[in-house]
């Protein structure tokens, strides 16, 4: 899709939130929810398959084997020892730590809409990192535009989420999209694999295939998250307007017609068609989120369809 018409605005200004009352507390509220329905949703869902290889002090039971000197005595299973007179050492499988990296693209075009695209992956990034700071994940949150920009290193516990709302309160849509080397940047900073949760409108003029497969070849187990604005596809023009990039400032004259929106609306679904089955082949989990839906509602969508945070 031409940059020009993916990223069109008209002589509207665009209102970006300042975020003053983004996380409120009726916002904690709907989150402390989420959470409680995330664990009724996906309780044990992954816990197979995040088992460390690695015995010790778990929970889950995994063998016996015969006790040595200077093992810890707390493990040895005395009822065996009653019954056999042997003395047997309880092993234990260790469930390994899940890394979350969120990554909110914070380009200008992520700045239109209302409410603009970037407030509302503000809320959906706050969200997940709760829930997944709930069930005692490892939680990184990151934005990028045309490269990385910011970064919250990794936290856990519940508590820690003030962090980040206090990290999302700073980023701001500037700067154009680069989904390519923003990513391959990622890829390179975090050696740590996880699950990369990709968060954005999706709208750079290289494309974005490039990009999401930067994540898939480092091995991420990667989810997108595509955000967009009712009038992404229905756009409210009509006349004479001045289209204008709103992240390179290019502009193109048109006459807008019922014939030409008619031909834009069959390109954006021709796009949209294109982003997922692209991540349909490259078995990358994808999830459209329209601004007009409510953050949580479609949050538990993706937690229903078995998407992003176990």
């Amino acid at each position: 899709m031409p940059s020009w018409l993916s990223k069109s605005s008209t002589k509207k200004k665009a209102v970006i939130d300042k975020d003053g009352d983004l996380f409120d507390e009726e916002f904690q509220r709907r989150l402390e929810y989420l959470a409680i329905v995330s664990k009724r949703v996906v309780s044990g869902r992954m816990r197979a398959e995040r088992r460390s290889k690695k015995t010790g002090a778990g929970i889950e039971f995994a063998d016996y084997r015969e006790y040595a000197p200077g093992d810890d005595f707390r493990y040895i299973d005395w009822n065996v020892y009653q019954r056999s007179g042997r003395l047997l050492l309880r092993l234990f499988e260790e469930e390994e730590d899940l890394s979350v990296y969120i990554i909110v693209d914070a380009s200008r075009s992520m700045g239109m809409g209302e409410p603009a695209k970037l407030r509302y992956a503000k809320q959906v990034a706050a969200a997940l990192s709760y829930v997944a700071l709930a069930n005692l994940d490892r939680v990184s949150v990151l934005s990028f535009g045309e490269k990385m920009e910011g970064r919250l290193a990794p936290t856990r516990g519940k508590n820690r989420v003030f962090k980040v709302f206090e990290f999302l309160r700073g980023v701001e849509a500037t700067g154009t999209t680069d989904l390519q080397t923003s990513l391959k940047t990622f890829a390179a900073q975090n050696k740590r694999k996880g699950v990369a949760i990709l968060i954005s409108d999706l709208y750079d003029p290289k494309g974005f295939e490039d990009g999401i497969n930067q994540l898939r070849y480092a091995r991420f187990e990667t989810t997108v998250l595509h955000i967009s604005d009712p009038r992404d596809l229905e756009p409210e023009l009509n006349g004479d307007v001045r289209l204008v990039d709103r992240e390179t400032g290019a502009h193109r004259d048109v006459t807008i017609t019922p014939r030409l929106l008619a031909k834009y609306k069959r390109a954006h679904e021709e796009y949209q068609a294109r982003i997922q089955g692209f991540c349909r082949d490259k078995q990358v989990g994808y999830f459209p989120m329209r601004t007009d839906i409510a953050f949580d509602d479609a949050i538990l969508n993706v937690l229903r369809k078995g998407g992003v945070v176990r």
